[in-house]
């Protein structure tokens, strides 16, 4: 049985449906916080059980009879992001867990710019000591990062933010597609995979070239300096341990640890990715009904 956790999250959800795809629903298993929210599943033959990561308890129980569980890395930074991890991966050799496969990032690496990417490396650390086959999946940087990051721009055509350097965007369903292929196959990468890229790396002043195409009106590329960006979010509400993670996004792109581009993505979902031009214009025709053009 494959299990999946997160399963109503954002890249988790997206694994499931593809994995609904390739391999009968009896042998899928999902573990969530709340079961309510995956009924749906649950109509559809999946295995759907309460698992918390701060319950070591009910994450034995619901990784029983895993021979691969995909770990979705949790939407938390530093000693509590590892925390969380950490009981996982304990329950997973508890429950015994034939391979552990781990939503891991580009870049992950003890000494990176990026709060997140610390925590992943650490994260594999644990999965390598287990002695239990694993797999981390170096996703690409999630284009849905960038789309945020031009919220403010789409209605003004300024996208004013930190000195950055080149980052291989890439969409969530692809990488999601990928997982599924992977795990489909029993897990045909031993540790870290390659990165899992979308096809260019981009700068944001490439980004408001894309923005310029995509809308037919200009956008233009202001550098701000950190503080004053940290100090505009933090004005706009922004926790500061957010703003910093922002910040440490923008230096860790400008060290170039997130510019590597591989085909290995490509390579398991049997076409090119999707690039940065075609997730802005799904995601900006999504948003309130306006279509690819921001409001005047």
């Amino acid at each position: 049985m494959i299990i999946v956790t997160g399963a109503t999250g954002k890249l988790g959800r997206r694994i499931v449906e593809h994995l609904l795809d390739r391999v009968p629903a009896h042998r899928l298993g999902v573990s969530v916080r709340d079961p309510r929210k995956a009924q749906d599943l649950t109509d559809r033959g999946v295995r759907v059980r309460q698992g918390s990561f701060d319950d070591p308890a009910s994450l034995v129980h619901s990784f029983e009879g895993a021979e691969q569980l995909l770990l979705v890395s949790l939407d938390r930074t530093g000693e509590e992001c590892v925390t969380g991890h950490r009981t996982a991966i304990d329950a997973a050799v508890e429950a015994r867990v034939g391979r552990i496969l781990y939503t891991s990032q580009m870049g992950a690496a003890h000494d990176s710019r990026f709060q997140a990417c610390r925590d992943h490396a650490r994260t594999e650390d644990l999965l390598r000591s287990t002695g239990l086959p694993w797999t981390a999946l170096r996703n690409g940087f999630y284009a849905a990062s960038a789309v945020l990051f031009l919220e403010t721009a789409r209605r003004t055509g300024d996208i004013a933010l930190p000195a950055d350097g080149p980052v291989a965007w890439t969409g969530h369903d692809d990488l999601a597609e990928a997982a599924a292929a992977i795990l489909a196959d029993e897990g045909r990468f031993e540790g870290p995979t390659p990165p899992l890229t979308g096809p260019a790396a981009l700068d944001f002043d490439a980004v408001a070239e894309i923005a310029a195409q995509v809308t037919g009106r200009a956008f233009t590329r202001t550098v701000v300096v950190a503080d004053d960006f940290r100090e505009k979010a933090l004005a706009h509400g922004a926790p500061a341990p957010i703003a910093d993670l922002m910040l440490d996004i923008f230096a860790a792109a400008r060290n170039g640890e997130f510019a590597a581009v591989d085909p290995a993505l490509a390579e398991l979902i049997g076409r090119e990715p999707a690039a940065f031009r075609t997730l802005l214009e799904r995601a900006w025709a999504e948003q309130t009904g306006w279509g690819a053009h921001p409001r005047p």
